[in-house]
Order: structure tokens, then C-alpha cells, then sequence
């Protein structure tokens, strides 16, 4: 368990080589040096949330809420799960010389979201004060790499599906991959070294996405990335100068992509073609354009292979056409997790089943974190902002205030509340938020041969 969960962190102040399948064109190595060539690579391994984290003092977080009276009654912050699994989500805060805090960047788009976001209308913003013992490691969780703990997982508490719910999902997940097959086998092909048209490569992507929504998650945090290393925009600029990513330009990019994100943030129907994506990232900073495509096809053809296929197999001898529930098992472990993790979701009953699934996964998260000293974990896939707290931590302490936002965008605590976090996951609520039209496609397909 302990080696699963190493696996899926990265220390930003210590970065290893992990495990990786043979036959790619470039190491993890190779990126992390190409990474730190960007103009704001340097953030990635030195930037103010890892070095508050180094610190050891005391970490002020924000953290919107939309159910204060339920806080303050339980005195509970409950967790829950997306990029940090089983954390409350927040984003850092600077204390300054008056007594008020500054929000990161990230936490100042979330503050202005409340009135534009359905997602984050009538939120509260809580202020989050955590003590450590002392000093924490820069390990963020990948959330990219965690297809083997999801595909051990669901292989444990499978038996409280249905037979028929249980083929249901094996049977779509292999349905998936073979559809899939061809540009599944050029993102392998690509990461191999194979040369590759940006421009097929990326309306083939677009296409692909809809049939395996996994990749519109590796497609985004790719742009991402590129988005947030190769900015050189005057905010980007003040931003870095505090040792911080300007997140807002993913924030734009995910909203003007995807129709009804600011209603439930799913990353599954990003899928811009190749014209559409010169166009979104022209419209947040032109001078990006001519880089991304090149860029998002090998960085995600690299991280496609390096995060879905066993470390033992070949990356060049590997084809998904017909494959089957035992191959995948065996050569792409990473990619049929994340897949079956996805599909039980899509289960009438997955409200019911939620905690049978999610909470295995936090307590053992909850577990490592402990093991490590970590008290506030963050998304690692790239260390942006995003960073939560981990609700099990015995060595901290917590103290936590309403908070108001003044004329300067700086946020001034309230009123304290007697709440503290809880290892506990919130209730499932996205079911009711979900657009089904693409799942309805494709649960009436026309069937594969088995």
C-alpha cells in the first residue's frame, strides 16, 4: 500500500526517477529539466506554498464552504475527494503586516467566482489556520498516477456491485480502450519517438475524448502546465514575483472550453480540436499559440504512457487493439483504473455506492500522509496552489474563522468557529449536476464483439 501511494507523490524539493515502462523517447529526467527551462520553471520546485510548507510555521488556507449552519452544528469540517482524494480543499493564504490575509491567485478566482459560478454561489469563505510540529515534505499527490490504487480498489469491493452492474462497467471500460485503440496507439507510437502531425494528432484527440473521457483530464492539466510555464503576461509576471503560478489561466481555458463548468468542474468533456484550441489559448495570451500544439502532443503522449502502462512492459511492443480485461490488467494497470474508476460512477447507484469505493482510498491516503508528516497535501501534478488539508493529522492545530473580504481583495477574519476537520467524506452530491448526454450516447451504442 505504502510503495502504491509513494508511487503516486512527488517530492518537488527531492524529485526521483519512478518506475517508468521501457521504449519512451524522453525520462521523467528529460521533462523535469525541460520543465525548468520554461520562463517560469523555476516555480515548479521553489515557489511560496512549497517553501511555507518547508517552513515548519503556521499555514492560513481558504476554504469556501456552502454549508456553514451544518459546520457549525457538527463542528466538522468533512473532506472530500477529486485531485487531493479525501482533503478540504483550499488554497494559500499570506499573512500581512495588518492582520488581514492575501489570497493566492487561485484563491482570489475563487472568492470573485461566487457571483458568476453556480457551483460557488451563497459559499462562505472560512479561514484556515493549521500548526504543524513542525516541517513538512514537498510531496504532492499526482493525481495522474493513480490508476493503481483505483484498479486495487475497485477490485476489493467489487462484490457490492451487481453481477450485472459489475459486467456493465468491465464491459464498457474494454469497449472504450477498443474503440480508443488507434489513438491510444499513437500516444504510445508519439511518446516512443514517432514522428506526428500536431494537427491530426490533436483533432484525433478531440475525437477520442468523448468515447475515453479519462484523456480530457491528461489533455487539461497538459495545457495547463504549458499555459502556467511559458506565460510571460504582466500578471503572470507579478504573480511569479510572489512565488506563485497564475492559475487563472487554466480557470479561463476550462470555462470558455466546456459549456456548464462553472455547474459541475469535470474535466471528462474538455476536448478542444486542434483550431479550437489555438483559439482559446490565442484569446488568453497570443503570444502562446504557436507552442501548444507541438507541446500538448509530447508532454501528454509522455505522461500517457508513463502513468498508464505497467513499468515492466515495452512501450513500443504495446497495441490496444483487441484488447481485453486481461491484458489491461496485466500491461496498463495505471489506465484501467482510472478508466473502471470513472465508469462505476456513471452507475445508477453510485450514490450509494460512494463511500464503499471512496473511502477505502482516503483512509489509506490518510495513512501515508500521517507516515510522511504531511498535514496539507497538495495537487501535484503540478504544484499550482491547489492544497488541502488532511483531516486525520494527528500532530497539528486547527483554528478556524469566518472571514470578509474587503476593498483591497484581502480577506479579515470574523468570527471563530468551534470546528475542526473530520475524517469523514462529505456526501456524494454531483449526481443531480451531471450532463448525461454523452453517457446516454454511450451506454445505447452499438455493441462490440465481446
Amino acid at each position: 500500500m505504502h510503495a502504491d501511494w509513494d508511487h503516486a507523490h512527488i517530492d518537488f524539493h527531492a524529485p526521483r526517477n519512478r518506475p517508468c515502462p521501457t521504449g519512451l523517447a524522453e525520462s521523467e529526467s528529460d521533462w523535469r529539466r525541460h520543465l525548468a527551462q520554461a520562463p517560469n520553471g523555476h516555480l515548479v520546485q521553489d515557489n511560496a506554498m512549497l517553501r511555507a510548507l518547508a517552513s515548519g510555521a503556521p499555514i492560513h488556507l481558504l476554504h469556501l464552504t456552502r454549508s456553514l449552519d451544518a459546520v457549525r452544528t457538527s463542528e466538522q469540517l468533512l473532506a472530500s475527494t477529486g485531485c487531493l482524494v479525501g482533503a478540504i480543499y483550499g488554497s494559500p493564504l499570506t499573512p500581512t503586516a495588518g492582520g488581514a490575509l492575501r489570497p493566492h491567485n487561485l484563491g482570489a478566482h475563487m472568492l470573485e467566482s461566487r457571483t458568476t459560478l453556480e457551483s460557488r454561489s451563497n459559499s462562505t469563505p472560512l479561514i484556515i489556520e493549521v500548526t504543524p510540529s513542525g516541517p513538512a515534505p514537498a510531496k504532492g499527490l499526482d493525481y495522474l498516477r493513480l490508476g493503481g490504487i483505483h484498479l486495487r480498489t475497485h477490485q476489493a469491493f467489487r462484490h457490492v456491485l451487481t453481477s450485472e452492474e459489475d459486467d456493465q462497467v468491465t464491459r464498457s471500460v474494454v469497449d472504450r480502450v477498443r474503440a480508443a485503440a488507434p489513438f491510444l496507439d499513437t500516444l504510445l507510437r508519439t511518446a516512443s519517438g514517432a514522428a506526428t502531425a500536431d494537427e491530426a494528432f490533436l483533432n484525433d484527440l478531440a475525437a477520442t475524448v468523448p468515447v475515453l473521457p479519462y484523456l480530457g483530464y491528461v489533455y487539461f492539466e497538459t495545457v495547463a502546465e504549458y499555459l502556467m510555464l511559458h506565460s510571460t503576461s504582466p500578471a503572470t509576471r507579478e504573480y511569479a514575483d510572489r512565488g506563485e503560478m497564475n492559475n487563472r489561466l487554466y480557470k479561463d481555458l476550462a470555462f470558455a472550453a466546456v459549456e456548464g463548468m462553472g455547474t459541475l468542474f469535470d474535466l471528462g468533456r474538455f476536448h478542444p480540436d486542434h483550431a479550437r484550441l489555438l483559439s482559446l489559448v490565442g484569446r488568453i495570451e497570443a503570444g502562446l499559440t504557436p507552442g501548444v500544439a507541438g507541446y500538448v502532443r509530447r508532454r501528454m503522449s509522455h505522461l500517457f504512457a508513463a502513468t498508464a502502462l505497467a513499468p515492466d512492459q515495452d512501450a513500443t511492443a504495446i497495441t490496444f487493439h483487441g484488447a481485453d480485461l486481461d491484458m489491461l490488467t496485466r500491461a496498463t494497470p495505471g489506465l484501467l483504473g482510472q478508466l473502471l474508476f470513472r465508469d462505476v460512477r456513471l452507475l445508477d447507484r453510485y450514490p450509494q455506492l460512494y463511500h464503499c469505493f471512496e473511502q477505502a482510498k482516503a483512509l489509506e491516503a490518510w495513512a501515508y500522509w500521517n507516515t510522511e508528516g504531511i498535514a496539507t497535501p497538495f495537487n501535484g501534478t503540478c504544484p499550482k496552489g491547489e492544497i488541502g488539508i488532511n483531516p486525520a493529522f494527528p500532530n497539528a492545530r486547527f483554528t478556524v474563522w469566518t472571514a470578509e473580504m474587503c476593498g483591497q481583495g484581502l480577506l479579515h477574519p470574523v468570527e471563530q468557529v468551534g470546528a475542526v476537520p473530520a475524517p469523514r467524506l462529505a456526501p456524494w452530491l454531483f449526481a443531480p449536476l451531471r450532463d448525461r448526454t454523452e453517457e446516454n450516447r454511450w451506454m445505447n451504442r452499438h455493441l462490440l464483439p465481446a
